[in-house]
């Protein structure tokens, strides 16, 4: 059977960007950049996309398209051995991160119909709080939504490689970019949002610590989807005739683009309604809701607002079925529609227990943790650093040759091609075990 491919470069870039970019750049980015020197993160932020990240994006995508595979037989066709292990661990990691990711995903679609119902219209944060908790500890209402939003990604998914993913984005991402334009532009003209602004932008370079630094590696790295099998995947349907370098850049920048105008759009109304920006997930769901409740309009920005977070989250959960759905096709050889479908159920039943364990199973822990925050821990803490080592190490070391001939096209190796190689080889094994350390 003849593999998939992208009907189009700009289609291809809009499919990975949209990968990238899924609820953290939206709740989690502002956040953390402005409390942890502003300024000064977002330039160190930049950087380490810019070199390390850059470095990590090309190889992951000339793996993929070198083999022309998943992940677990990209690593199996071109080294072999125990390699295929580090392939699995990005569709294990792709699997479990989706199971609770479409948990939080359904919780969106339920904001779009709270916001149209007006409940969440109040500037009380208490009552915010009250209405947020009381969903997500329901027993049952957050499973409806989970399954809705897993039924969504699933018609994605369904579609194949252009007529559901690249179509999807090529809709979805400028919807994304235009949503976001128009939330900043309302923030923006808020009295006091140059408080906010100021707060975000201005460097603060006293905040430079090894432990901001440890965070601007791993929100960049989680950020780009590095080490998940997902660019492996993506580069696997890429023709032999695309330049990688620059549509790497391309999904780099977009992704920086999108996480920097998050925090336009979140901040600036934060502080002119002198909410506090530390709040982290809590910004999402209770601090803005009051926040639109004191805007003239504030219902039209809140329903924008949670559509614009349900359309971020379908573009990330899409790449994350997407892995494990083509795992399952080229190693046992089954159908899209059934691999698809019998992927989403399994992720529907993950995340019941991932689900519940907010409300009527929290008591149930593992090493003081529920489900939820299990899951979460063991994949962006434990297997995500795992898994991005050893990619690092693949690429610099195992690999090379292959990558070369796949970046260079035969012509002289340029400068920056070697100085890839130094990076896969070196600087990031040496920065993701300090990132795996600290986590640990």
């Amino acid at each position: 059977m003849a593999r998939s491919q992208w009907g189009s470069r700009l289609g291809f870039i809009l499919a990975a960007t949209g990968s990238a970019i899924g609820l953290g750049a939206i709740w989690k980015f502002p956040y953390v950049a402005a409390t942890n020197g502003g300024g000064a993160f977002l330039l160190i932020y930049f950087l380490i996309c810019l070199s390390v990240g850059l470095a990590l994006m090309m190889g992951e995508m000339a793996l993929g398209r070198a083999a022309g595979n998943s992940a677990v037989g990209t690593f199996r066709d071109l080294r072999g051995g125990r390699w295929p292990l580090v392939g699995f661990v990005g569709v294990l990691v792709c699997f479990l991160i989706y199971s609770f990711y479409s948990v939080v995903g359904g919780w969106t679609i339920a904001y779009i119909g709270k916001s149209f119902g007006g409940e969440i219209l109040t500037s009380d944060a208490k009552v915010l709080g009250n209405i947020f908790n009381g969903f997500i500890t329901d027993p049952a209402l957050p499973l409806v939504y989970h399954g809705l939003f897993a039924g969504l990604t699933l018609a994605v998914v369904i579609g194949g490689v252009q007529k559901g993913i690249e179509n999807l984005s090529k809709f979805l991402m400028p919807a994304l970019f235009v949503l976001m334009l128009v939330l900043i532009a309302r923030a923006l003209t808020l009295p006091g949002a140059v408080d906010g602004l100021l707060y975000f932008l201005t460097p603060d370079f006293s905040k430079v610590t090894g432990t901001m630094l440890v965070d601007a590696m791993g929100l960049a790295f989680f950020s780009l989807s590095l080490g998940m099998g997902i660019m492996i995947t993506y580069g696997s349907y890429v023709d032999k005739e695309a330049n990688l370098l620059s549509s790497s850049l391309w999904v780099i920048a977009l992704t920086v683009l999108t996480c920097f105008l998050a925090g336009l759009m979140v901040l600036p109304a934060v502080f002119a309604f002198g909410f506090d920006p530390s709040a982290g997930p809590g910004l999402t769901f209770i601090t803005m809701p009051a926040v639109f409740a004191q805007m003239v309009g504030g219902q039209l920005f809140a329903v924008l607002f949670f559509f614009l977070l349900l359309v971020a989250a379908l573009t990330s959960s899409v790449s994350l079925l997407e892995v494990v759905v083509s795992f399952v096709i080229d190693e046992f050889k089954v159908g899209r529609k059934a691999a698809a479908l019998g992927v989403s159920l399994l992720v529907f039943l993950l995340g019941i227990p991932a689900s519940l364990s907010l409300g009527i199973w929290s008591e149930y822990t593992v090493f003081g943790l529920g489900f939820f925050d299990l899951l979460d821990f063991l994949t962006s803490k434990l297997l995500m650093p795992v898994g991005e080592v050893l990619l690092a190490i693949f690429v610099g070391w195992k690999v090379w040759p292959v990558i070369e001939a796949e970046l260079s096209a035969g012509a002289r190796v340029p400068a920056w091609l070697r100085a890839m190689r130094g990076f896969c080889r070196y600087v990031a094994p040496a920065l993701i075990a300090g990132i795996l350390v600290h986590n640990l």
